[in-house]
């Protein structure tokens, strides 16, 4: 893909000093950006490499004024960080949404219903009564199960695997080895001691603009729905148990894991390896550590959890601090013993 200048400046809304036709056709960093390619300068502590960069274009504040003479020509901005992001996403929906077409072997049911500029990679299966819209992406191995509903402009990454009667709302990516669907873990001790399943007749509902990265699952509801609000982000290799409830713009890193039934607020914050129990619920804006491990509901929102079992962050680091101080404890606690064990007899 190659732009010009000009084209750029005019997405940015940006001012161009130097050649607004000049062409630029890749993304770079400043420390190594080549000629034909575009790059930012946002922090002071690299302004340095644009006296030597080969770029072609860089972004930089509308306050900039060069010290040293510059190749590159400029694109001024108010904020070239964000310019710079926006750039990139820009680059990344001309990418991932140009693919269009079918390739073959690829099986769709006959009573399925897709939309425009639909993409289907090699062995990719749409079962029946599938119902998609505009503009997605279902690429190679790809399996969308029976009654499945999929909204517009929505990326469906190798080996992605989406269970019957599931709902996905639009502007969705869901990255390879996805398995969304699958059954909860739902299982009735028996008196000999062995386990019966219980069948998991609900489904998962994805509401629009969500993100789920590779290799996380989500499981269907036993009854009703698991529910992923709009503008969720979820990174890779998370486990989210049946009927959980997620609110909108929450945002979950890796190896978290979420027990059934739980119902978790809007823009909380979940960091790494966070383990939650079953049937409790998380208030909005709730911030949870990394390892945090939650045993009962967080009812005050904007609310930050530290430790396991999990307690409020500040007096979580009280706690630390003692617990690092325990060696010279435990020697003024032995050295006081030795003290009072050898007082005089009165």
């Amino acid at each position: 893909m190659e732009f010009t200048i000009s084209q750029i400046a005019a997405i940015l809304q940006g001012e161009i000093d130097g050649n607004g036709q000049e062409k630029v056709n890749t993304i770079g960093k400043i420390q190594d950006a080549q000629k034909g390619a575009i790059t930012f300068l946002s922090n002071p502590k690299y302004e340095n490499y644009i006296y030597t960069s080969e770029a072609s274009a860089v972004i930089v504040k509308k306050d900039f004024v060069p010290t040293k003479s510059v190749k590159p020509i400029l694109i001024k901005v108010d904020d070239p960080y964000s310019s710079f992001t926006r750039l990139l996403e820009e680059y990344d929906k001309i990418a991932s949404y140009s693919k269009v077409g079918i390739e073959e072997p690829a099986y769709i049911a006959t009573n399925a219903t897709v939309g425009e500029k639909i993409y289907r990679g090699a062995f990719s299966y749409i079962g029946s009564n599938v119902k998609i819209g505009n503009n997605v992406k279902v690429y190679p191995q790809a399996y969308i199960g029976d009654h499945v509903t999929i909204g517009d402009n929505c990326i469906l990454y190798s080996g992605a695997k989406i269970y019957a009667n599931t709902v996905i709302g639009n502007n969705c990516i869901i990255h390879s080895g996805v398995i969304v669907g699958s059954d909860g873990f739902g299982f009735a001790p028996q008196q000999d001691g062995t386990y019966k399943k219980i069948p998991q007749l609900g489904n998962v509902i994805i509401r629009d603009n969500v993100e789920i990265g590779a290799n996380t699952v989500i499981d269907c509801a036993t009854l009703g729905s698991t529910i992923i609000d709009a503008g969720v982000k979820l990174d890779n290799l998370i486990q989210i148990a049946h009927n959980v409830e997620i609110g909108t713009n929450t945002v979950i890193a890796s190896q978290t894991g979420i027990s059934g039934s739980t119902k978790i607020g809007k823009n909380c914050i979940i960091a790494g390896q966070v383990g939650l129990v079953g049937h409790i619920e998380i208030a909005d804006r709730v911030t949870l550590a990394a390892k945090t491990g939650l045993a009962k509901s967080v009812k005050k929102e904007g609310s930050v959890k530290f430790g396991y079992p999990a307690m409020d962050h500040k007096e979580y680091l009280k706690c630390h601090a003692i617990f690092r101080n325990l060696p010279e404890l435990r020697e003024r606690v032995n050295d006081l013993e030795k003290k009072t064990l050898n007082l005089p007899a009165k």
